[in-house]
């Protein structure tokens, strides 16, 4: 999971923060297929699921004039996604077939601190839903009692997803939009 980071563009407003990073974490997500047959070669999918993950964000910031302070902020979610993709596939050759995905996504993150008032630490908080395009391709292989697939998909966010307030954190980004590569192997 990652995050692209469109920083403000005049960081001169903000004499202290040097540099806005994503640092991109591994999760995981666990869901089940839905699939309608549209055509020989068309499928609508709907792949709901529950993914576990975390992103991180690095701030380099300047302390007392000189020194260079780096503070990493976690952010930590649980999305229930819901993608509704179109797959076209290829001509089955053997017990094999290629496809491609394309489609988009509904997010609702869980553990969003968007709505959290009066905390100790300063959060870097997101905004609890999140819409998304996904793009990716699979090869499906038919075995004797199932099928398998491996899918690598991208998902790039549209939307803002950062929950705005008065620290230095949230100032110093314009957008922040989620960014993230799956690698699924699917079982049906």
């Amino acid at each position: 999971m990652d995050f692209v980071v469109k920083p403000i563009k005049d960081m001169k407003t903000l004499d202290s923060v040097y540099i806005v990073e994503a640092i991109p974490v591994k999760g995981f997500d666990l869901g089940i297929i839905a699939n309608l047959r549209l055509r020989e070669h068309w499928d609508l999918r709907f792949v709901p699921n529950l993914a576990f993950g975390q992103r991180n964000m690095e701030y380099s910031i300047k302390e007392q004039d000189t020194v260079l302070s780096k503070y990493v902020k976690s952010i930590e979610s649980t999305y229930i996604n819901f993608p509704i993709t179109f797959k076209y596939k290829s001509a089955r050759v053997n017990n094999f077939r290629a496809y491609l995905l394309a489609g988009g996504r509904f997010s609702i993150d869980l553990m969003s601190q968007a709505d959290k008032k009066d905390q100790e630490e300063e959060f870097v908080k997101i905004k609890k839903q999140n819409v998304a395009l996904d793009a990716g391709v699979g090869f499906d292989f038919y075995l004797y009692y199932f099928k398998f697939s491996i899918e690598l998909k991208m998902s790039y966010g549209l939307n803002d997803m950062l929950k705005r307030d008065n620290t230095i954190f949230t100032q110093s980004v314009d957008k922040l939009s989620s960014k993230i590569f799956y690698l699924s192997f699917n079982f049906e």
